[in-house]
């Protein structure tokens, strides 16, 4: 009985193992409206998750009133005002105001949105112009979509998916630029360009938080789990024989 248990637990294996790897973007939180599969996506290499509508503001600004001065952004010593517009561009202040509404508001359950940081993952930086592969929006640009900066064949933002609403336009991000506070980080999705604007510029704003929002059990996983619980139950019984 040693070798049917062997051919057993092999296969168990064997089943395990033969679950497909994951890709580096994994859909979180099911739509039920709006034409999307997924509320947000999961980066599992930079530990990040992406609000999947990358133009949310324009149907959501948690209450923020669009084409009006919303005033400079407290700690902000750039005295910029905050501005919505109805297509969802924004200067920099209105970006951050959006983001402190979005997270009073718990949007899908989670209170710590940010912008997208400029920085590298070690914290250096910021790159500047084309191949910015270690900011969040380059990764996202460069790696995760496999998008081609200008001016190489095919370049510009051919893709897209699984995104919805990813604009041809500029992201702020949440780095400000040091040597003048008047100006902030950006990301350019149509170049695939990292530089910087004044924050009086018109530009969309994309939400990320740290971490994962929720890791389901793939139902093949407990599949996996239960047969190999009974399988060594099985194995021990008949041991004790």
């Amino acid at each position: 009985m040693k070798t049917t248990a062997g051919v057993w637990w092999a296969g168990v294996v064997a089943l395990g193992l033969a679950v497909p790897a994951q890709a580096a973007l994994q859909g979180r939180l099911p739509a039920t409206a709006g034409g999307m599969d997924y509320q947000a996506y999961y980066d599992t290499v930079l530990d990040l998750t992406w609000v999947a509508d990358a133009n949310l503001a324009v149907t959501n600004t948690f209450g923020l009133a669009t084409n009006a001065n919303l005033g400079p952004y407290p700690g902000d010593p750039s005295g910029v005002v905050g501005f919505i517009d109805a297509g969802g561009v924004m200067t920099w202040p209105g970006a951050r105001f959006w983001i402190d509404a979005m997270n009073a508001a718990d949007y899908l359950g989670i209170s710590n949105w940010r912008l997208p940081a400029a920085l590298n993952p070690d914290g250096t930086g910021p790159c500047f112009g084309y191949d910015c592969t270690g900011s969040e929006m380059g990764y996202m640009y460069y790696t995760n979509l496999g998008n081609i900066a200008y001016p190489g064949a095919g370049w510009g933002l051919a893709n897209t998916a699984p995104f919805a609403n990813l604009q041809s336009n500029g992201y702020w991000s949440g780095t400000e630029y040091g040597p003048n506070p008047i100006f902030a980080w950006d990301f350019l999705f149509y170049y695939g360009d990292q530089s910087v604007d004044g924050k009086l510029s018109g530009f969309d704003a994309w939400a990320v938080r740290p971490g994962d929002v929720a890791v389901p059990e793939p139902a093949s996983l407990g599949l996996v789990a239960t047969t190999v619980g009974g399988l060594l139950g099985w194995g021990w019984r008949r041991r004790r024989r």
